[in-house]
């Protein structure tokens, strides 16, 4: 993750400096107004905490030890717990405060935390004032405090031990919690501010707020103050915001969101036998990817593979609007159309980059800045509206090298259409579905691009006679059809280099403003070129009007 930076001045220049996340996590504890922290305990939570927008992340025990199949009473290790602290510092790149117990022990023991909690970026930790191995704030009654002298003693180990000037300390009040009361509540957050505590959570496990408020009108924002309102939710924010609380710390809610969806959905799995009745209400797969990080290891190993066997790269032709979707292609362009919660286009990207295509143009037009998807390069087609796609391919001519294969930007498909389509031998290969034939005679009316072959589909799996493109266009009568072209054709080094001379010989003639693809295609027979197909039986769609955005909302 890229830290946030601020610009520092020295010896009469400018330049821009990381900011430490244990920094950042200090100017959220000193800002004069309400934040909040949310609980993670592990590196998946800790990345849906960021993606969502919280500032920080509060790194529970009792969520990593319950994540680990343990209790909070410091039944997982501290090194068990560090592991679990790596990986989500990895993974985000906003401070993480850790929910660190009674700091595993001794001075000696919260010296060494201290430490590694360093080397790992963590930014602060909270040690609470009870006796080690804990037992969790909210399990049984008056549970023993520990000694105010010791305790005062581990947070000034854990200062004098800090590898980052920035690393908070912030120091767990819990007399609350065990009954002793808010004088000793006070009395106890003033020695551990004396001690060099950076901030003091103040605990209670009433069902309202009245004692964290009282603490708080009494401390007086003496030191920041910190509070989890697990117990007495139901408070107002803004009550806390009034009475001038720093932290909030939502503890433990993705732990007890995920056991929740856990259960209800390994349950209906058991009893149904099926996935039928839950593929649809969980995360896909995809996402899974995406929070993952697959995109950028995808990335680097196009900057760093460079000795692989085959580079594949891709040119997408999206800069038509698509009029037939009336408003919904108003501000963006047919390829940015959403399904089921993702644009179109990307999911399409999505497909050739699980297929091993590496760079992916995407040839704009109308409305072109909505295309912003990260991780491809783009190439505009200004006179989109009375120009066709060839004219549209020719903007991306420079991307016409080495294997590449080139596609609509409206349309969807499955991975092994791609791979079909890759293992198929020849310079110019174009996957055609053989199943339009088939189709009802209202389907068969909408159905474009299509190609006649030099031997019609047998279905038979053992059958690996080449077949090759004969015609192809919207005119062909209908004994002519064998198929529809599917919109994606792969090109070799030397079929890109032949279709962006065919390019150029357009240009030449005259005919590249108004040409789609089947007269590029055409052209290139006509010429002698053999163009070789692939039979797909179907798992494609393309999206040309509301019909077929409902149909692709239903597949996905």
């Amino acid at each position: 993750m890229t830290s946030n930076l601020n610009v520092a001045r020295r010896a009469g220049e400018t330049r821009a400096e990381p900011v430490s996340k244990a920094a950042q996590f200090r100017a959220l504890l000193n800002a004069p107004e309400l934040d909040f922290l949310m609980e993670a305990h592990n590196g998946l939570s800790a990345k849906i905490v960021e993606e969502a927008g919280f500032k920080g992340i509060w790194a529970s025990g009792l969520s990593i030890s319950s994540a680990l199949g343990v209790r909070d009473s410091n039944e997982a290790s501290w090194t068990q717990v560090l592991e679990v602290l790596e990986f989500m510092s990895d993974a985000t790149g906003i401070p993480i405060l850790v929910d660190g117990d009674t700091g595993y022990g001794n001075f000696n023991n919260v010296r060494r935390l201290v430490q590694k909690l360093g080397q790992r970026d963590i930014a602060a930790v909270c040690i609470e004032d009870k006796l080690f191995p804990k037992t969790n704030s909210f399990i049984g009654q008056a549970q023993p405090l520990a000694d105010i002298a010791e305790f005062c003693g581990k947070i000034k180990a854990g200062k004098d031990s800090q590898l980052d000037e920035d690393f908070s300390i912030i120091a767990r009040v819990e007399a609350l919690i065990s009954g002793w009361g808010m004088e000793e509540a006070l009395k106890r957050a003033e020695a551990y501010h004396a001690a060099g505590a950076d901030g003091i959570l103040i605990h209670s496990k009433m069902a309202t707020a009245d004692e964290i408020l009282t603490f708080a009108r009494e401390w007086g924002n003496r030191a920041p103050v910190v509070i989890v309102p697990t117990m007495y939710y139901r408070t107002p924010t803004d009550a806390y915001r009034e009475h001038e609380i720093s932290l909030a710390i939502w503890a433990n809610h993705n732990l007890r969101a995920a056991l929740s969806a856990m259960r209800a959905v390994t349950q209906r799995i058991k009893d149904e036998e099926s996935l039928v009745g839950v593929e649809e209400e969980i995360a896909s797969v995809r996402d899974v990817f995406d929070i993952a990080g697959n995109k950028e290891l995808a990335e680097a190993e196009r900057r760093y593979l460079e000795a692989a066997e085959r580079k594949t790269s891709a040119i997408v032709l999206a800069a038509s609007r698509g009029s037939k979707l009336g408003k919904l292609t108003e501000d963006k362009p047919k390829g940015m159309v959403d399904v089921r919660g993702e644009p179109l286009l990307k999911r399409l990207v999505g497909t050739l980059r699980e297929a091993g295509v590496g760079d992916v143009t995407v040839v704009r037009g109308w409305k072109k800045d909505a295309i912003d998807l990260p991780s491809i390069s783009t190439a505009d087609n200004d006179a989109f509206a009375t120009t066709g796609e060839v004219a549209s391919l020719a903007c991306a001519a420079d991307k016409l090298a080495g294997d590449v294969v080139v596609g609509y930007g409206d349309i969807l498909f499955r991975r092994f259409v791609l791979d079909a389509l890759n293992d198929t031998p020849g310079d110019i290969v174009l996957a055609v579905d053989a199943l339009s034939r088939g189709r009802d005679a209202g389907e068969a009316e909408r159905l474009v691009d299509l190609v006649g072959c030099s031997r019609p589909f047998t279905g038979d799996f053992l059958d690996d006679e080449p077949v090759t493109l004969t015609r192809i266009g919207n005119d062909l009568a209908p004994d002519q059809v064998d198929a529809e072209w599917v919109g994606l054709a792969r090109l070799s080094e030397t079929g890109a280099a032949r279709v962006a001379a065919e390019i150029e010989a357009m240009r030449g003639d005259g005919s590249l403003a108004k040409a789609s693809l089947l007269d590029l295609f055409q052209r290139l027979l006509d010429t002698g070129e053999t163009i070789t197909v692939v039979y797909v039986t179907g798992h494609w769609f393309d999206v040309d009007d509301a019909f077929d955005l409902a149909k692709a909302r239903n597949l996905m």
